[in-house]
């Protein structure tokens, strides 16, 4: 394999590791938050065990997101030199604006909220939580301005010698995706970490580890992925209508149309067939895909046919399909682990195990359908790195031999293998072994005094 290839595969083999950790703990920070709301508003035991773990929970995943971030700002030196040298303007700006705002604030913070509950007054310490919250929210807003301009660039002049120039930083930053993108990704974020709340309160009851805070964070995890995979199609079918104005190719190979069509069937499964352009033992249903993709029962799409330059359509296609099946999965189980918990009078105990085996296996369910979203967008907007604007295999480097980015994709691979793995046990130990006997809410209230 060439240069160009290893290094994407390297790419995305860093940021689908990195991924994992900021979809927890940007929603997660708020939960946290929450709980820690409710200490002060209660005085219950039960919401300061949730806030305890659910605080150290956070802290795991915020520390595995900084170390796996650290390593792809690397990779634009050694990999892709051509983005810092094209479209440094633009990139080095948003990614220094997310490290002055949002993690200064982070850090500065989560000092304070980790180990200052006994040390400074309940106001100060929910406000240190509230900032850690929303450097969270400002590190990915920042990150998906970046990506969005990449998606549907703006605000931007191009010189003689390929290097892009900032025209407008308001066009930059606010560019045309950016609201669609940023809602739909804290929405996946929201859902991710309400399963995370879910899939591990359903394993502290089937090993017998639970404790008074485990009805209370389930509950609040049901309620809210409820509500959420709502909004989440909602803002998920915006998306769609703004990709349809400004990546019409990326829409096609989604869909697998090959040809301009009107009206367009939706396809809900099959084989894409690049050589034939075709969809083999596909599952059409009529007038469908007009209606979602234009809101028209008759709407045109254009087809690959269209566009000279096109994704790989395999990969696009079936990467959306398995996000939409993963979101259909999350509505059935929260609309139902809802009613159920609700009829059983908000007692988890006495739900059925089939139901907590199902919840259980629903823990990390957000991460599959954050990882085949995220591979849509990336992959859908080939042979680009910036649409339209810098080409990907004018970014690669030129100087790395192709056995170097090979041997180090495979170091990549087996740290981060190691590491996801001791996340992933360090979870499970402490669901199982959770903190029955905090220190009350009321010594903490003479400790402050």
């Amino acid at each position: 394999m060439d240069v160009s290839l290893l290094s994407r595969i390297q790419f995305a083999v860093n940021i689908s590791f990195h991924i994992l950790f900021p979809v927890i703990s940007i929603a997660l920070s708020w939960f946290v938050v929450y709980f820690r709301y409710k200490v002060g508003k209660t005085g219950d035991e039960a919401w300061l065990q949730a806030y305890r773990f659910w605080t150290k929970v956070f802290a795991v995943t915020f520390a595995m997101g900084v170390v796996s971030g650290v390593t792809m700002s690397f990779q634009f030196g050694t990999n892709w030199p051509g983005f810092m040298e094209r479209a440094g303007n633009v990139a080095g700006p948003l990614l220094g604006y997310e490290v002055l705002t949002a993690f200064f604030l982070e850090a500065g913070f989560l000092g304070i909220m980790l180990f200052g509950r006994e040390r400074v007054s309940q106001r100060v310490h929910m406000t240190a939580s509230i900032v850690v919250a929303v450097g969270t929210l400002l590190s990915a807003f920042w990150i998906l301005a970046l990506n969005s301009w990449m998606q549907t660039p703006q605000g931007h002049w191009v010189d003689a010698e390929g290097v892009v120039h900032v025209k407008s930083w308001l066009d930059v930053i606010f560019s045309p995706s950016l609201p669609y993108r940023f809602s739909h990704k804290i929405l996946a974020s929201v859902l991710t970490a309400s399963f995370l709340l879910v899939g591990l309160s359903a394993w502290q009851i089937l090993k017998k580890s639970a404790n008074t805070a485990t009805p209370k964070v389930m509950k609040t995890g049901l309620a809210v992925a409820a509500v959420a995979i709502v909004l989440q199609i909602l803002a998920g079918d915006a998306h769609g209508l703004n990709t349809k104005e400004y990546q019409p190719a990326k829409l096609a190979a989604i869909e697998g149309v090959w040809h301009t069509e009107k009206p367009v069937p939706l396809t809900l499964i099959g084989w894409p067939n690049e050589a034939e352009q075709r969809t083999d033992y596909a599952l059409k249903v009529p007038y469908l895909g007009s209606l979602i993709l234009t809101h028209e029962l008759e709407g045109e799409i254009k087809g690959l046919n269209e566009f000279a330059d096109k994704p790989p359509v395999a990969p696009v296609f079936f990467g959306f399909r398995i996000m939409v099946g993963v979101g259909v999965l999350m509505l059935l189980v929260s609309w139902y682990g809802w009613f159920k918990l609700r009829k059983n009078r908000w007692q988890p105990h006495n739900l059925p195990r089939w139901l907590l085996y199902t919840f259980a296996g629903m823990t990390f369910s957000g991460w599959v359908a954050t990882l085949a979203g995220w591979y849509v967008t990336e992959i859908g907007r080939q042979p680009f790195l910036v649409q339209g604007v810098l080409r990907t295999s004018d970014a690669v480097t030129r100087i790395v031999p192709s056995g170097n980015v090979g041997l180090t994709l495979v170091m990549y691979l087996v740290l981060y293998a190691a590491m996801l793995l001791s996340y992933l046990m360090v979870l499970k130990y402490m669901a199982e072994h959770p903190e029955h006997e905090p220190p009350g809410v009321k010594q903490l209230k003479q400790a402050e005094q």
